[in-house]
């Protein structure tokens, strides 16, 4: 997956979660009205499509979409090595 498409498809998850028609790639979560409910559910629908694990300490990174976007990227990274490892 190109990382385009998988930041578009992150912000259509979250677009659709947060019924938020806009998601700018900077704008914090909280000021787009978002609530630590919403942040929940958009972490838990993340964690389902991407097969990762978001850990509480790693939560404050899904406050953006470009934090949201680094950190799945990431995570998908780090697990294509360690599947060809």
């Amino acid at each position: 997956m190109s990382q385009k498409n998988l930041k578009e498809e992150l912000r259509s998850l979250i677009a659709e979660i947060s019924e938020v028609d806009e998601i700018p790639d900077d704008a914090n979560f909280k000021e787009l009205g978002i609530d630590s409910m919403m942040g929940v559910e958009i972490v838990a629908a993340i964690e389902r499509q991407y097969r990762i694990k978001i850990s509480d300490a790693e939560l404050n990174e899904v406050s953006t979409l470009t934090k949201s976007f680094d950190l799945v990227r990431a995570k998908l990274d780090a697990g294509l090595v360690a599947h060809t490892a």
